[in-house]
């Protein structure tokens, strides 16, 4: 079941907890991908968070939101580039997408084999795809106080299946969020120093997030996956707006 995305906003732009989550995880998808630039970024699930940082050179960015979900407008003061889409039928063309990122979209969607379906069509050859999950042994999988305590959590042998199961072929793996998910002032003041000793030794420490880069095998082993676009002109939609509207009339531009 997937949250309602004023929960989401709200974790990420407005909780001291999901702020220093963002910053957390979007550190690591830089580590991964530094530029993005003359590129196609797109993000699935609300995963806009960590697109900031490729606007300025990226060829296009683009935000998917799913229905059930609901949207926003993103960027802040900036032409919008989000989009409400069904689960299994992305405005996107066939193998058109560069970097992929996935984040709140997979473990809380009801037909995930549907989400990676269209994020194996979406991917373009030479393409990677980050999908970010929450790790079934963390502490954060159990804070519903936070968006990584919903859905179905997974452990890293989970998910590397289930992606080699959709023809993705894992290429890293990181796991992240080795902070307490506490508001508590000696938590959030000593939270780069968990980070640091988490990733240090994560055999004793279970990080509450896990980050999984995967390509796409090419040929897939699934007879015609990802050969054709399932939506007619698909970037249409995604044209600039002026004015957007969320799927509750409200113009969230502050603080994005």
């Amino acid at each position: 079941m997937h949250l309602d995305v004023q929960v989401l906003r709200d974790f990420y732009y407005r909780n001291a907890l999901g702020r220093a989550a963002q910053k957390i995880i979007r550190n690591q998808v830089l580590e991964f991908w530094p530029e993005a630039k003359g590129q196609t970024v797109a993000g699935y699930g609300f995963a806009v968070p960590l697109l900031r940082p490729y606007l300025k050179d990226a060829r296009r960015v683009i935000g998917l939101m799913p229905g059930p979900q609901g949207v926003m407008p993103w960027p802040a003061g900036m032409p919008n580039v989000s989009v409400l889409c069904e689960e299994a039928r992305w405005p996107l063309e066939t193998g058109r997408v560069d970097r992929l990122v996935l984040m709140h979209g997979l473990e809380t969607s009801e037909t995930p084999t549907d989400v990676l379906d269209e994020a194996y069509r979406v991917l373009g050859p030479g393409g990677e795809a980050l999908f970010v999950v929450p790790n079934r042994t963390g502490v954060w999988a159990r804070a519903e106080r936070t968006p990584f305590g919903y859905g179905r959590p997974y452990t890293l042998g989970q998910l590397e299946a289930q992606l080699k199961a959709h023809d993705f072929v894992p290429e890293a793996h990181l796991s992240v969020l080795y902070q307490p998910p506490s508001t508590r002032r000696f938590w959030m003041k000593t939270g780069s120093f968990w980070e640091k000793t988490g990733r240090a030794i994560p055999a004793v420490m279970a990080g509450g997030v896990m980050m999984v880069i995967a390509s796409k095998r090419n040929p897939p082993r699934r007879k015609g996956l990802g050969q054709a676009a399932r939506v007619l002109n698909p970037l249409d939609v995604l044209g600039p707006s002026k004015e957007p509207k969320t799927a509750y009339g409200t113009d969230w531009r502050s603080g994005l």
